[in-house]
């Protein structure tokens, strides 16, 4: 009979047979899934499950369950971490905290990281989970993401943690100038990773390297597929 892999066999697994060959190839990244342990912000239920390649639903929101409300595959948390080039002096926002491993991720790259979540239980979790694990240079806030910032804040880095049919343009706005936003945009079957980046004012320059498919984040506008 074979022993039951370990955690550290399955996370190694996990970087080695599914981020690797989404050509997730930055040793920092790498590094940095070996040290942010994913099973720590995975729901009790699914704990079992937190380094295959699949999303995984959320426990404690307070409003109706929506398919947003996931973490995502870990091959597209680190491909997405990986193209964006966070450095250590950048400030990031990130909509759609869910469990707050991404979030956690991003503060290890960044100097302070905003995120934003649409529902209050899921918000509460995710600052508990972050608090738990010495995580301190991530604010927690409970808000919708879809809506217009006030002016004035500006980031380094946006990041998407969900799927929207068309680029935010108000989020772009908010981008400091080198700025990059990463997002998952299209339709079912078939999404593009979009990464902006704010070259001047009022001129952007757009690469969209892979394609995937992502549960679509709330209140984001859809546009109509049927003309009349």
């Amino acid at each position: 009979m074979n022993p039951t892999p370990t955690l550290e066999r399955l996370r190694f697994n996990m970087i080695e047979q599914q981020i690797r060959p989404w050509d997730v190839l930055d040793f920092d990244i790498l590094d940095l899934l070996s040290r942010i342990r994913r099973e720590d912000y995975v729901p009790e239920p699914h704990r079992a499950l937190a380094f295959f390649d699949m999303e995984l639903p959320l426990e404690g929101a307070t409003g109706p369950a929506h398919p947003s409300q996931c973490m995502l595959a870990p091959k597209v948390e680190a491909r997405m971490l990986q193209d964006l080039h966070i450095q250590k002096h950048e400030t990031v926002l990130e909509i759609g905290t869910g469990s707050g491993f991404m979030a956690a991720m991003l503060a290890d790259r960044a100097k302070e990281v905003l995120t934003l979540e649409i529902d209050a239980g899921l918000a509460r979790q995710a600052a508990e989970n972050l608090r738990r694990h010495g995580v301190m240079n991530v604010e927690v806030r409970q808000a919708d993401g879809s809506v217009p910032l006030p002016s004035g804040p500006t980031f380094d880095v946006i990041v998407l943690s969900g799927s929207v049919a068309r680029l935010p343009q108000n989020l772009l706005g908010s981008l400091t100038l080198g700025g990059r936003l990463g997002a998952i945009v299209g339709d079912d079957p078939m999404m593009r990773a979009n990464f902006v980046t704010r070259v001047s004012e009022g001129k952007w320059n757009t690469l969209q390297p892979w394609d995937t498919v992502a549960p679509r984040l709330q209140n984001f506008p859809t546009p109509s597929r049927f003309n009349f």
